[in-house]
């Protein structure tokens, strides 16, 4: 998940039963053991940590996250193989602004100055973990992000996110790459002919732009307009009228849903009225969909489809029995997608942690084992990781708008060609 990079950022630089699921794999802090008065058979204790955003806008998300990170906990009794685990939540926000460097900073040193820590589960924010990567590295401590999609996390990522020269940072939810490619497989299946791109020129949009142009080939794309917009201009009806001489029937957004980019909806809607609109996980949101949250008018709606990274809950192979569990667990919840990832990312690191048996307590040894993994089977489906840390999870969602105005999961899509 990539939010607009913060300025903070360059300083710190510089279930249907709880049985079942366990088949399936393996500031203000608070803090939480495992089952109460769970011990391993020799008394040693290994601990874990997560990051995650527990205030601001990302709020529901980081404690959906750590409501699945518990559970998976609770399930295993609190232990991983011979080691009793301890667990502590660590908030990365300061506030209603969400994710703050220097929080997270601090939530890096505080594992890498304990000697027990052997796994961290974190950033929710890309940019956070463009901080907190470096200083976990420095410490050998894994790192597995349970949202992380930017794609320079990993591939061709600058050596400067792992100082010591081997890679200590994973993550289980398919990169942008993966995003791209179904976008394009979207439009394909939506009957589009002649695709314009429009990205509104930040780290995010361009990043999504090259990658579409990346993959266009694989899904035998036209691409008849590729251009970079201002979304702080206040018109955008040359663009719209250049779309229309070009005959653009579709329209991918590679951005986020800024006024600009409401506007820029609006205007070629005007022109192109019959033009289908699209967009990756940042321009996912009512902020786009949903005149009430200040987005386009519901008569753009039925013209609109996204993508996430994330699918619903039940779509998942384990998200039935997940849900189950997890209502069980926390009565009257009803629980976001993210949720199932925080549950896997913890039943990883206890999994991994219990097949190292005495060895559990390394920390170089629990990642040398996660990099070794290889048909894993998860709530999540069944994967592996490659050599620089990615998932090969390939599946994400398709969103249509619902009644609501919000962004509704319609289906999983899975794109045959990644790179």
């Amino acid at each position: 998940m990539r939010l607009a990079l913060s300025k903070a950022v360059a300083g710190c630089l510089a279930i249907v039963s709880a049985v079942a699921l366990s088949a399936c794999g393996g500031g203000g802090n608070s803090t939480s053991s495992g089952g109460a008065g769970a011990t391993g058979p020799a008394g040693k204790i290994v601990d874990i940590y997560s990051s995650l955003p527990l205030q601001g806008p990302a709020a529901a998300e980081g404690a959906s996250i750590v409501n699945g990170i518990k559970l998976a906990l609770a399930q295993s009794g609190g232990l991983a193989g011979p080691f009793r685990v301890e667990y502590t939540s660590l908030d990365d926000s300061r506030g209603s602004s969400g994710w703050d460097a220097n929080q997270t900073a601090t939530n890096a040193r505080k594992a890498a100055a304990d000697p027990r820590a052997v796994y961290y589960i974190g950033e929710f924010d890309d940019d956070a973990s463009e901080v907190s990567m470096p200083i976990l590295n420095e410490a050998g401590i894994p790192e597995v992000s349970p949202a992380n999609t930017y794609v320079g996390l990993t591939a061709g990522a600058p050596s400067n996110y792992w100082p010591t020269g081997t890679r200590s940072y994973l993550r289980i939810v398919p990169t942008d790459s993966v995003q791209a490619a179904a976008d394009l497989l979207a439009m394909h299946e939506a009957g589009c002919t002649r695709i314009a791109v429009a990205s509104d020129e930040e780290a995010y949009g361009t990043g999504l732009a090259k990658l579409i142009d990346v993959h266009k080939a694989d899904y035998g794309t036209n691409i008849v307009s590729d251009t970079g917009i201002d979304p702080r201009a206040h018109s955008f009806r040359s663009y719209a009228l250049m779309l229309r001489g070009v005959r653009a029937d579709c329209l991918l957004i590679a951005g986020v849903a800024s006024k600009g980019v409401i506007e820029l909806t609006k205007e070629v809607h005007a022109e192109l009225p019959a033009a289908k609109f699209f967009g990756p996980g940042e321009m996912c949101t009512s902020a786009w969909t949903n005149a009430r949250d200040g987005g386009v008018p519901a008569a753009v709606d039925p013209l609109i489809q996204c993508t996430q990274a994330t699918q619903s809950v039940t779509a998942y192979p384990g998200g039935k029995a997940f849900l189950a569990a997890y209502k069980a667990k926390y009565p009257g919840s009803n629980p976001g997608p993210y949720a199932i990832l925080g549950y896997e990312a913890m039943r990883l690191g206890l999994s991994t942690i219990g097949l190292l048996g005495a060895n559990g307590d390394s920390k170089s040894a629990v990642l040398n084992e996660l990099f070794a993994i290889s048909g894993r089977h998860s709530v999540l489906g069944t994967y592996s990781f490659n050599k620089v840390g990615d998932t090969t999870l390939k599946s994400i969602g398709l969103y249509k708008v619902g009644a609501t105005g919000n962004p509704t999961f319609d289906k999983t899509i899975t794109p045959a060609h990644v790179l």
